[in-house]
């Protein structure tokens, strides 16, 4: 998988460097999530005329959505990230997770505080410029915690009850399964994996995490993990060409992940284990049947 400009058309990350000053910009099509990522800076922000004057410090998040123009008065040169999110995806998050509520529109809404949305913010910033290692899958992934934080901020907030306890049906679960034992090497996401189940990317989100008690994200890491490990131990590929044929970034990013889901990186493998080893091969993660 390589770097990618815009990986996914659910969410694009934006870094801005604005000067002090006005800046009135033009109606997005997206709902956009600004969080502050600098020093804090005197500000007034006029949002469907609402205004608000006071001090724009790290994690505050300005929310605008899909159709709505602003306008921003800076005291001195400021610094935020953009998180432009697809409004389908807001309506989809609301339809898995109300009880046939539908979408309340989004509201406007300045110097929000919310710990969880900005933790999201940081993420998604850190893997933009690592070029985004890890695809499209966990950038969707991020999209849809987004998406499914919004619609519980805002009320009619109850989740369904139903959905909260259902899971996919074995057959479905096996079928998706083997979509992503089959496109392994692939830059999978979760609209691929969602269209193969037949549900939105958000239901299938709440879904498959019922299903496998592990994010689809985490689950195709852990196949990667595996699968990888299984290579690593047949003595006959280089490191790199195994990052890539099982789907990773980099030999690099091939190792942390096997450091986090099995404690022990390639080399140590082949240190502790050699080739082809006949005994104390560790045991990898289950594969879904």
């Amino acid at each position: 998988m390589g770097a990618a400009v815009n990986p996914s058309e659910l969410l694009e990350v934006v870094p801005i460097h604005v000067p002090a000053g006005h800046i009135e910009p033009a109606a997005d099509s997206y709902h956009v999530l600004d969080l502050h990522a600098g020093e804090p800076v005197g500000a007034s922000i006029r949002l469907d005329g609402r205004e608000m004057r006071g001090p724009q410090r790290r994690g505050d998040i300005n929310l605008v959505p899909a159709g709505f123009a602003g306008r921003w008065l800076f005291a001195a040169p400021a610094h935020a990230l953009l998180l432009r999110l697809a409004p389908r995806l807001y309506e989809e998050a609301a339809e898995a997770t109300r009880s046939g509520a539908g979408a309340r529109p989004l509201q406007p809404a300045m110097s929000m505080q919310d710990p969880h949305l900005a933790h999201l913010g940081w993420m998604l910033e850190e893997e933009r410029r690592a070029g985004y290692p890890n695809g499209r899958l966990w950038l969707e992934s991020a999209a849809c915690a987004i998406a499914l934080r919004l619609v519980r901020r805002s009320p009619p907030a109850s989740r369904s009850a139903e959905l909260s306890k259902r899971a996919l049906p074995k057959w479905l679960l096996s079928r998706v399964a083997n979509y992503i034992d089959t496109y392994l090497d692939q830059d999978l996401s979760l609209g691929q994996l969602a269209g193969i189940a037949g549900f939105s990317v958000p239901h299938f989100k709440v879904l498959f995490g019922n299903s496998v008690g592990l994010s689809a994200h985490r689950y195709v890491v852990e196949r990667r993990v595996e699968r990888a490990r299984q290579m690593i131990l047949q003595g006959r590929r280089s490191m790199s060409d195994i990052a890539l044929d099982v789907g990773f970034a980099h030999q690099g990013h091939l190792t942390r992940c096997m450091q986090r889901v099995l404690g022990i990186g390639p080399a140590q493998m082949v240190a502790l284990y050699g080739s082809a080893p006949k005994h104390r091969r560790r045991k990898g993660p289950t594969k879904l049947s």
